[in-house]
């Protein structure tokens, strides 16, 4: 998909040019989704779970819904927000993590420097060496989680800002099995609510209808199997979804492209056992 014609002036890469290109980087756990790798167009798109974008070696463009477009180095982007990309085929950074890390929060807190925009939160400025590294180090699947965990931790201790414990015993429902989870008469029957008050309490502390979330656990579960080399056909199956098709539309609703676009050929990586030495923001 072509990106739009540009009306600002993204900054130019300052990636080295010589350097080898490495393989997109995925590493998906409970609480975490993280995709590390060139970009080009992302056509508008919103996702389950609030996203931190940040450009490796310089500014991306930035479209969240119909405002204008803006060229940054680093976003928060909360669930359910409408955004739009245009990164040129550089690398960045791509981070969505669930409420159970208390969410849009701890990834506000890396925003250094940052102003609201269009729901989100940007900033022209930022450093990310930790996130830089684990791009350029073809090693890096094996202390990525490690990695997040500092990076995380940083955003964390600036948050402090614990989910209902009546939403969090569902999100834990959702995350730590192999369905769908739930459903929504079932999810009021655990927390004792009419069906009204929980919708509005769960889209209160995550962002997005219950629905929209279990959707984005969902997409997870599909984007881990198609990474371990399962087919998009058996994915789709496994993860719930009718068929490839199903699974093909809701990523491109989700991500604003198809699938080929970051899971071929990738580097993936789970919960860490190896710490490796980062550097903070």
């Amino acid at each position: 998909m072509a990106p739009p014609s540009r009306l600002y002036e993204r900054a130019p890469s300052a990636a080295p040019p010589a350097m080898a290109a490495p393989a997109p980087l995925w590493h998906l756990d409970s609480e975490r989704t993280c995709f590390i790798g060139r970009l080009t167009y992302n056509a508008p798109h919103q996702h389950g779970a609030p996203v931190f974008l940040a450009g490796l070696y310089g500014c991306f463009g930035l479209r969240l819904g119909n405002g204008p477009w803006q060229c940054v180095r680093t976003a928060m982007i909360p669930a359910g927000v409408v955004h739009e990309l245009d990164v040129g085929g550089d690398p960045i950074a791509v981070l969505y993590i669930e409420p159970t890390l208390e969410g849009a929060h701890t990834l506000a807190a890396l925003t250094a420097a940052a102003s609201e925009s269009g729901g989100g939160l940007v900033a022209q400025a930022g450093e990310f060496a930790l996130l830089r590294e684990m791009w350029e180090d073809a090693g890096s699947v094996a202390w990525a989680g490690a990695a997040l965990d500092d990076l995380l931790g940083f955003g964390a201790r600036q948050a402090r800002r614990p989910v209902d414990p009546r939403v969090a015993r569902i999100l834990d429902m959702l995350t730590g099995g192999a369905d769908d989870g739930p459903g929504v008469a079932a999810a009021c029957a655990q927390v004792g609510l009419s069906p009204h008050h929980f919708q509005h309490l769960f889209t209160r502390e995550v962002g997005v209808p219950y629905r929209r979330y279990r959707a984005w656990t969902r997409m997870r579960r599909a984007i881990a199997t198609v990474s371990q080399g399962s087919s998009f056909t058996r994915a789709a199956h496994e993860a719930g979804f009718c068929d490839q098709a199903h699974f093909t539309h809701d990523f491109r609703r989700t991500f604003g492209a198809p699938p080929s676009w970051s899971l071929s050929g990738v580097r993936l990586s789970g919960d860490a056992t190896r710490r490796k030495a980062a550097a903070y923001p």
